[in-house]
């Protein structure tokens, strides 16, 4: 009986096999999850603001963006800024029939043309920090007014960019000063769990925030007012180029991104974003520090009123964190001296007491000493005096043996030298 012979594979076949083996490795699925920084992203997304994602080669920047594509079902268009001339962001000048009376048009990028008959899709600016400053000049216009030559991207377009630092950027460039102020600046990192469950095949989920349409009138004016507060008492923060010409290219306080982040607020207001975002984004469009005193700025608004608290001191209601609540007592000790009375006193102490009661004790002791000296010849002292005596008593005492401490650990490392 003849053995039967096996048919050898053809190339051709073998290649059939090999693309069935990289579409089951390619085969995914998303699940929400918690992400910070894709929340971020798709909020600025959704406030239609240029975002600038800033991350090591390899960090999954270029993969964030196609899948927020594919959630947002926006057509995605990438571009590599780094192989581009700048007529080719410009728009290239083309001859017509009569320059004299027409002029000479500057014709768009097929890619553009492509996102305008779409009328919405993600154009990805990729690779940035590889643009010679030419480049970088001529998306200026790009990026803020939208324009590519004579022709006007739609409304549903968004823009997203990526860069990697200059010291890990293939021949990096500084991003100039003026093409960073129109971005905000999101440090992307990778996060261990992510990643494993990613190349396990399930990936974040991104999704639009969904607005509260009653909530819109209020964070508006939450915005305005804590922008603008700000400002009021610091104007040196509305414009501040810095010095240095690494953190020109980043993140940097001026009326521009100012309103970029007014508009964030808003947004992130409406949605009920957590602190961690908005910090994020603040922080990524005005920098570090003007960002950390806005959202310090945004705290002290949401902290109770004084005379609320000077009302019923029974019902009052304390912040958790130490900073916020340390700011309230502060506040209640400052209405007391504003307008001191023995009522409003002694109001003042069986809040401390509250105070000692709900939260750390060392946090009244300021607060305790400061109200004291307010106290007139006639008040009699109260009997909540008393019962905050033995705390503030305590963190004396460790605050003294705090300072013995280190004059100990400085007088050992004296003598060490």
């Amino acid at each position: 009986m003849p053995v039967p012979v096996r048919p050898v594979p053809t190339s051709s076949t073998q290649l059939a096999v090999a693309a069935d083996l990289l579409a089951l490795l390619r085969d995914s699925t998303t699940e929400p999850r918690p992400d910070i920084r894709l929340e971020a992203l798709t909020l600025a997304v959704a406030a239609d603001l240029p975002v600038l994602l800033w991350g090591e080669p390899g960090i999954g920047k270029t993969a964030a963006l196609t899948q927020l594509a594919t959630a947002l079902d926006l057509p995605l268009t990438t571009v590599i800024a780094s192989v581009h001339e700048p007529s080719d962001f410009s728009g290239l000048p083309v001859i017509g029939d009569d320059p004299a009376e027409q002029g000479v048009p500057m014709a768009p990028p097929d890619w553009a043309v492509r996102l305008v008959r779409a009328g919405r899709g993600l154009l990805f600016l990729d690779e940035l920090s590889t643009a010679p400053p030419a480049v970088q000049a001529a998306l200026l216009r790009l990026v803020l007014e939208r324009r590519i030559g004579s022709l006007q991207l739609p409304p549903g377009v968004r823009i997203v960019a990526a860069a990697n630092p200059r010291s890990s950027a293939a021949d990096g460039w500084e991003l100039s000063p003026p093409l960073a102020n129109r971005f905000v600046h999101l440090r992307w990192t990778h996060d261990h769990e992510v990643v494993v469950r990613g190349l396990g095949g399930i990936w974040p989920r991104a999704t639009l925030p969904r607005l509260d349409p009653e909530r819109l009138p209020a964070a508006v004016a939450l915005a305005r007012r804590a922008v603008c507060g700000l400002l009021t008492v610091r104007p040196g923060l509305v414009h501040r180029l810095p010095s240095g010409e690494a953190p020109r290219g980043g993140a940097w306080p001026s009326p521009r991104s100012w309103e970029m982040t007014l508009c964030l607020i808003a947004f992130a207001t409406a949605v009920g974003s957590s602190r961690e975002v908005l910090s994020l984004l603040v922080r990524g469009t005005v920098g570090d520090g003007p960002g950390l005193e806005l959202l310090a700025s945004l705290d002290r608004m949401d902290l109770p009123d004084p005379e609320l608290l000077l009302a019923d001191p029974a019902a009052a209601e304390l912040p958790e964190r130490g900073d916020l609540r340390q700011a309230v007592l502060d506040g209640v000790v400052a209405a007391v001296r504003k307008r001191p009375e023995k009522s409003r006193w002694d109001a003042a102490w069986r809040l401390l007491v509250r105070a000692t009661e709900t939260g750390a004790p060392d946090l009244v002791v300021v607060p305790a000493t400061t109200l004291a000296t307010l106290r007139r010849p006639d008040w009699d002292v109260p009997v909540a005096i008393e019962r905050l005596a033995g705390a503030v008593a305590l963190s004396r005492r460790a605050d003294r043996a705090a300072d013995r401490a280190a004059d100990r650990s400085a007088g050992a490392a004296k003598a060490g030298r």
